[in-house]
């Protein structure tokens, strides 16, 4: 059965993983109303009359619907059958929790037309959905050594910090990306890395918003390289710790170099979708590696506390 679980668990994350992309599919090619404002139905019928746009919308929410069923299974059978691992339990009810809301707001964007920051919120929250099913595949499938190295090391609170402001400014960073997105103010901003042949253009309209993401993003990549030092700096740092700040920092490149071609790719609507696909594929990787690592410094942490506290309660 752990098994089981733990294969579940990967669908649930993959699944998670299709679901991010189909969605920006969807907003990339303006396809969300292909379905009008029917919910669940597809305009008015179960299986709607072919139009690229109810294909894209219908076939989003088909693999919506199923990926939730596979998350709601991932934890009946975490609760089921690895109850004692609270841990996952905690991050299977989490993907749970979001993959309803986010499904949620989704069916409320399409009854009902909502404000942009709204609909930004919308892919924030499919965002942590896949934080936590990717989390809960590395619970249900930690090794005894990852779990002992982690627990025998001591994390300073000066990188606990730095892990959770970075982790922090990713999600808003993310933010901002969506809202541009939903705006359609992605072409505000001509060239990269100038703004309009500027360092700093006039901050109004759609340039003035596709530069405050562009100059997060910057602040987010001397946080993640800040971290990354450290995470290689620090001797005897554990090796999957090690491992999970280079994929962080690689990620990070590789999202500002899509992003670039994002902007280069305007004028190419196929090259476009796919850019825009691939820079949200990136960050969905770089932001659920950050989580791993603030929860692993987290135990570290809590385990020397208990430690801390048992060898006071043997000395009183």
């Amino acid at each position: 059965m752990n098994r089981i679980v733990r294969n579940v668990s990967l669908l649930s994350c993959i699944g998670m993983f299709f679901v991010l992309i189909a969605g920006v599919a969807v907003t990339k090619m303006d396809a969300g109303r292909g379905c009008g404002t029917d919910w669940p139905l597809c305009n008015g019928k179960f299986i709607p009359a072919y139009t690229v746009e109810s294909f894209l919308e219908y076939n989003h929410r088909l693999i919506s619907g199923i990926v939730g069923i596979i998350v709601a299974a991932a934890f009946v059978l975490v609760w089921r059958y690895m109850r004692e691992n609270k841990e996952a339990v905690i991050y299977a009810g989490s993907s749970l929790f979001f993959t309803v809301l986010q499904a949620i707001l989704g069916a409320m964007a399409v009854v009902q037309p909502q404000s942009d920051a709204v609909l930004a919120l919308h892919f924030g929250f499919s965002l942590i959905a896949f934080a936590c099913t990717y989390l809960l595949v590395k619970a249900v499938g930690r090794s005894e050594t990852d779990a002992g190295e982690s627990e025998n090391f001591r994390y300073s609170s000066g990188y606990y910090a730095l892990l959770w402001i970075s982790a922090i400014f990713c999600y808003v960073v993310v933010y901002l990306g969506a809202y541009v997105r939903h705006t359609e103010s992605f072409a505000g901003c001509t060239g990269w890395p100038l703004c309009n042949g500027e360092w700093i253009p006039e901050l109004t309209g759609a340039a003035g918003i596709v530069f405050i993401h562009r100059l997060s993003a910057l602040i987010l990549f001397i946080l993640i390289a800040w971290v990354t030092v450290w995470t290689l700096r620090a001797r005897e740092m554990p090796a999957h710790m090690r491992r999970a700040g280079n994929i962080v920092f690689v990620t990070i490149i590789l999202q500002i170099l899509s992003g670039a071609l994002v902007t280069f790719a305007l004028e190419n609507a196929d090259v476009y979708v796919f850019a825009a696909m691939l820079h949200t594929m990136i960050i969905a990787v770089m932001f659920s590696v950050q989580c791993y690592m603030i929860i692993e410094v987290w135990k570290s942490r809590r385990a020397l506390r208990r430690v801390g506290q048992t060898a006071e309660t043997s000395l009183g």
